[in-house]
Protein backbone atom coordinates (compact mmCIF):
# COMPACT_ATOMS: atom_id res chain seq x y z
CA UNK A 1 0.00 0.00 0.00
CA UNK A 2 1.18 3.58 -0.59
CA UNK A 3 2.39 5.64 2.35
CA UNK A 4 -0.51 6.61 4.58
CA UNK A 5 -2.90 4.20 2.89
CA UNK A 6 -3.06 1.94 5.95
CA UNK A 7 -4.12 4.88 8.11
CA UNK A 8 -6.80 5.89 5.63
CA UNK A 9 -8.02 2.31 5.24
CA UNK A 10 -8.33 1.81 8.99
CA UNK A 11 -10.06 5.18 9.41
CA UNK A 12 -12.63 4.27 6.73
CA UNK A 13 -13.19 0.82 8.20
CA UNK A 14 -13.56 2.21 11.72
CA UNK A 15 -15.86 5.04 10.66
CA UNK A 16 -18.06 2.75 8.57
CA UNK A 17 -18.20 0.25 11.42
CA UNK A 18 -19.40 2.99 13.76
CA UNK A 19 -22.01 4.16 11.25
CA UNK A 20 -23.48 0.71 10.61
CA UNK A 21 -23.24 -0.46 14.21
CA UNK A 22 -24.92 2.63 15.66
CA UNK A 23 -27.41 3.23 12.84
CA UNK A 24 -28.66 -0.28 12.19
CA UNK A 25 -28.20 -1.04 15.87
CA UNK A 26 -30.70 1.71 16.66
CA UNK A 27 -33.18 0.06 14.29
CA UNK A 28 -32.69 -3.36 15.89
CA UNK A 29 -32.91 -2.04 19.45
CA UNK A 30 -36.01 -0.02 18.57
CA UNK A 31 -37.73 -3.20 17.36
CA UNK A 32 -36.51 -5.33 20.25
CA UNK A 33 -37.68 -2.81 22.86
CA UNK A 34 -41.06 -2.11 21.28
CA UNK A 35 -40.30 1.32 19.84
CA UNK A 36 -38.30 2.94 22.64
CA UNK A 37 -35.78 4.53 20.27
CA UNK A 38 -38.51 5.82 17.88
CA UNK A 39 -38.23 6.82 14.23
CA UNK A 40 -36.90 10.24 15.23
CA UNK A 41 -34.28 8.62 17.43
CA UNK A 42 -33.11 6.37 14.58
CA UNK A 43 -32.80 9.32 12.21
CA UNK A 44 -30.84 11.32 14.79
CA UNK A 45 -28.58 8.35 15.48
CA UNK A 46 -27.56 8.11 11.83
CA UNK A 47 -26.98 11.85 11.60
CA UNK A 48 -25.05 12.10 14.85
CA UNK A 49 -22.75 9.14 14.23
CA UNK A 50 -21.82 10.49 10.79
CA UNK A 51 -21.18 13.92 12.28
CA UNK A 52 -18.98 12.42 14.99
CA UNK A 53 -16.98 10.33 12.53
CA UNK A 54 -16.39 13.30 10.23
CA UNK A 55 -14.75 15.16 13.08
CA UNK A 56 -12.96 12.03 14.33
CA UNK A 57 -11.43 10.65 11.12
CA UNK A 58 -12.08 13.37 8.53
CA UNK A 59 -8.50 14.58 8.67
CA UNK A 60 -7.22 11.03 8.11
CA UNK A 61 -9.33 9.61 5.29
CA UNK A 62 -11.86 12.31 4.47
CA UNK A 63 -14.56 10.32 6.32
CA UNK A 64 -16.37 9.04 3.24
CA UNK A 65 -17.89 6.01 5.05
CA UNK A 66 -19.93 5.41 1.92
CA UNK A 67 -19.03 3.97 -1.51
CA UNK A 68 -21.35 6.44 -3.24
CA UNK A 69 -19.43 9.33 -1.67
CA UNK A 70 -16.10 7.75 -2.61
CA UNK A 71 -17.24 7.34 -6.21
CA UNK A 72 -18.58 10.89 -6.20
CA UNK A 73 -15.21 12.25 -5.11
CA UNK A 74 -13.49 10.08 -7.72
CA UNK A 75 -15.78 11.38 -10.47
CA UNK A 76 -15.04 14.92 -9.32
CA UNK A 77 -11.30 14.18 -9.65
CA UNK A 78 -10.72 14.80 -5.96
CA UNK A 79 -9.74 11.19 -5.28
CA UNK A 80 -7.07 9.25 -7.20
CA UNK A 81 -8.16 6.06 -8.93
CA UNK A 82 -5.69 3.96 -6.92
CA UNK A 83 -7.41 4.96 -3.68
CA UNK A 84 -10.91 3.85 -4.72
CA UNK A 85 -10.53 0.06 -4.19
CA UNK A 86 -8.81 0.69 -0.85
CA UNK A 87 -11.71 2.83 0.33
CA UNK A 88 -14.41 0.46 -0.94
CA UNK A 89 -12.75 -2.57 0.64
CA UNK A 90 -12.27 -0.79 3.96
CA UNK A 91 -15.90 0.32 4.01
CA UNK A 92 -17.07 -3.21 3.25
CA UNK A 93 -14.95 -4.69 6.05
CA UNK A 94 -16.16 -2.12 8.58
CA UNK A 95 -19.82 -2.56 7.65
CA UNK A 96 -19.62 -6.35 7.72
CA UNK A 97 -17.94 -6.39 11.13
CA UNK A 98 -20.70 -4.18 12.49
CA UNK A 99 -23.48 -6.41 11.14
CA UNK A 100 -21.74 -9.57 12.32
CA UNK A 101 -21.40 -8.11 15.81
CA UNK A 102 -25.09 -7.20 15.80
CA UNK A 103 -25.88 -10.79 14.76
CA UNK A 104 -23.95 -12.01 17.81
CA UNK A 105 -25.76 -9.57 20.09
CA UNK A 106 -29.22 -10.16 18.58
CA UNK A 107 -29.13 -13.68 17.12
CA UNK A 108 -32.91 -13.89 16.66
CA UNK A 109 -33.44 -10.58 14.88
CA UNK A 110 -34.67 -11.26 11.33
CA UNK A 111 -33.24 -8.29 9.37
CA UNK A 112 -30.51 -6.64 11.50
CA UNK A 113 -31.66 -3.24 10.24
CA UNK A 114 -31.52 -4.12 6.53
CA UNK A 115 -33.19 -1.58 4.27
CA UNK A 116 -36.41 -3.00 2.82
CA UNK A 117 -38.69 -0.79 0.66
CA UNK A 118 -42.24 -0.11 1.76
CA UNK A 119 -44.33 -0.31 -1.39
CA UNK A 120 -42.92 -0.46 -4.93
CA UNK A 121 -39.16 -0.86 -5.29
CA UNK A 122 -39.16 1.76 -8.03
CA UNK A 123 -40.45 4.39 -5.59
CA UNK A 124 -37.64 3.62 -3.16
CA UNK A 125 -35.17 3.66 -6.06
CA UNK A 126 -36.22 7.20 -6.97
CA UNK A 127 -36.17 8.29 -3.34
CA UNK A 128 -32.69 6.89 -2.75
CA UNK A 129 -31.40 8.53 -5.92
CA UNK A 130 -32.73 11.96 -4.95
CA UNK A 131 -31.68 11.65 -1.32
CA UNK A 132 -28.12 10.73 -2.27
CA UNK A 133 -27.96 13.53 -4.84
CA UNK A 134 -28.86 16.04 -2.12
CA UNK A 135 -26.33 14.49 0.25
CA UNK A 136 -23.51 14.48 -2.32
CA UNK A 137 -24.26 18.07 -3.28
CA UNK A 138 -23.88 19.20 0.33
CA UNK A 139 -20.75 17.10 0.88
CA UNK A 140 -19.05 18.58 -2.17
CA UNK A 141 -20.06 22.09 -1.12
CA UNK A 142 -18.77 21.87 2.45
CA UNK A 143 -15.56 20.04 1.53
CA UNK A 144 -14.47 22.87 -0.78
CA UNK A 145 -13.64 26.38 0.29
CA UNK A 146 -12.41 28.18 3.41
CA UNK A 147 -11.51 26.57 6.71
CA UNK A 148 -14.58 28.12 8.37
CA UNK A 149 -16.81 26.13 6.02
CA UNK A 150 -14.90 22.94 6.84
CA UNK A 151 -15.48 23.44 10.55
CA UNK A 152 -19.22 23.17 9.93
CA UNK A 153 -18.96 20.16 7.60
CA UNK A 154 -19.88 17.57 10.20
CA UNK A 155 -22.96 19.48 11.28
CA UNK A 156 -24.09 20.09 7.69
CA UNK A 157 -23.61 16.52 6.50
CA UNK A 158 -25.00 14.96 9.67
CA UNK A 159 -27.97 17.29 9.45
CA UNK A 160 -28.75 16.29 5.86
CA UNK A 161 -28.61 12.60 6.77
CA UNK A 162 -30.86 13.14 9.79
CA UNK A 163 -33.53 15.19 8.01
CA UNK A 164 -33.61 12.84 5.01
CA UNK A 165 -33.99 9.86 7.35
CA UNK A 166 -36.76 11.71 9.20
CA UNK A 167 -38.99 12.19 6.17
CA UNK A 168 -38.02 9.29 3.88
CA UNK A 169 -36.78 6.59 6.23
CA UNK A 170 -40.19 5.03 6.71
CA UNK A 171 -40.50 4.37 2.95
CA UNK A 172 -37.06 3.62 1.51
CA UNK A 173 -35.00 3.38 4.68
CA UNK A 174 -33.04 6.50 3.61
CA UNK A 175 -29.90 4.45 3.19
CA UNK A 176 -27.95 6.62 0.70
CA UNK A 177 -25.10 4.19 1.33
CA UNK A 178 -24.56 0.84 -0.43
CA UNK A 179 -22.48 -0.63 2.42
CA UNK A 180 -24.98 0.39 5.09
CA UNK A 181 -27.55 -1.69 3.18
CA UNK A 182 -25.37 -4.51 1.85
CA UNK A 183 -23.83 -5.64 5.14
CA UNK A 184 -27.06 -6.30 7.09
CA UNK A 185 -28.63 -7.78 3.96
CA UNK A 186 -25.79 -10.29 3.59
CA UNK A 187 -25.66 -11.23 7.26
CA UNK A 188 -29.45 -11.51 7.65
CA UNK A 189 -30.03 -13.12 4.24
CA UNK A 190 -32.49 -10.43 3.09
CA UNK A 191 -31.13 -9.71 -0.38
CA UNK A 192 -34.44 -9.35 -2.19
CA UNK A 193 -34.25 -5.55 -2.68
CA UNK A 194 -30.56 -4.92 -2.23
CA UNK A 195 -30.15 -3.89 -5.88
CA UNK A 196 -32.02 -0.67 -5.11
CA UNK A 197 -29.49 0.34 -2.49
CA UNK A 198 -26.44 -0.70 -4.50
CA UNK A 199 -27.36 1.27 -7.62
CA UNK A 200 -29.52 4.26 -6.66
CA UNK A 201 -26.97 5.92 -4.32
CA UNK A 202 -24.22 5.74 -6.96
CA UNK A 203 -26.49 7.30 -9.58
CA UNK A 204 -27.58 9.90 -7.04
CA UNK A 205 -23.98 10.80 -6.21
CA UNK A 206 -23.26 11.40 -9.90
CA UNK A 207 -26.35 13.62 -10.17
CA UNK A 208 -25.30 15.52 -7.05
CA UNK A 209 -21.87 16.12 -8.58
CA UNK A 210 -23.46 17.39 -11.80
CA UNK A 211 -25.69 19.80 -9.87
CA UNK A 212 -22.72 21.02 -7.84
CA UNK A 213 -20.71 21.69 -10.99
CA UNK A 214 -23.58 23.67 -12.48
CA UNK A 215 -23.81 25.89 -9.41
CA UNK A 216 -20.03 26.38 -9.37
CA UNK A 217 -19.49 26.74 -13.11
CA UNK A 218 -18.64 30.46 -12.86
CA UNK A 219 -16.34 29.94 -9.88
CA UNK A 220 -14.49 26.78 -10.96
CA UNK A 221 -11.08 28.24 -10.11
CA UNK A 222 -11.93 28.20 -6.40
CA UNK A 223 -12.80 24.49 -6.32
CA UNK A 224 -9.84 22.33 -5.30
CA UNK A 225 -9.06 19.33 -7.47
CA UNK A 226 -6.73 16.40 -7.24
CA UNK A 227 -4.17 18.12 -9.42
CA UNK A 228 -4.34 21.40 -7.49
CA UNK A 229 -3.96 19.94 -4.03
CA UNK A 230 -1.08 18.31 -2.21
CA UNK A 231 -3.55 16.13 -0.33
CA UNK A 232 -5.25 13.65 -2.71
CA UNK A 233 -7.95 12.77 -0.18
CA UNK A 234 -10.75 15.33 0.23
CA UNK A 235 -11.59 15.88 3.86
CA UNK A 236 -14.92 16.85 5.34
CA UNK A 237 -13.21 18.20 8.44
CA UNK A 238 -11.17 21.38 8.60
CA UNK A 239 -7.42 21.03 8.81
CA UNK A 240 -5.12 23.17 10.91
Amino acid sequence: MPAGAVNKAFAEAFGTFALVFAGTGAIVINEVTGGIVTHVGIALTFGLVVMAMIYAVGDVSGAHLNPAVTIGFWLSKRLPTAAVPIYLTSQFVGAMLASLLLRVLFPDHPTLGATLPVGPETRSFVLETVLTALLMFVILAVSAGPKEKGLMAGIAVGGVIAFEALFAGSISGASMNPMRSLAPALVSGHLESVWVYLTAPVIGAAIGLLCFRVTQSSNRSNIPSQSASNDPVPSLAAKE
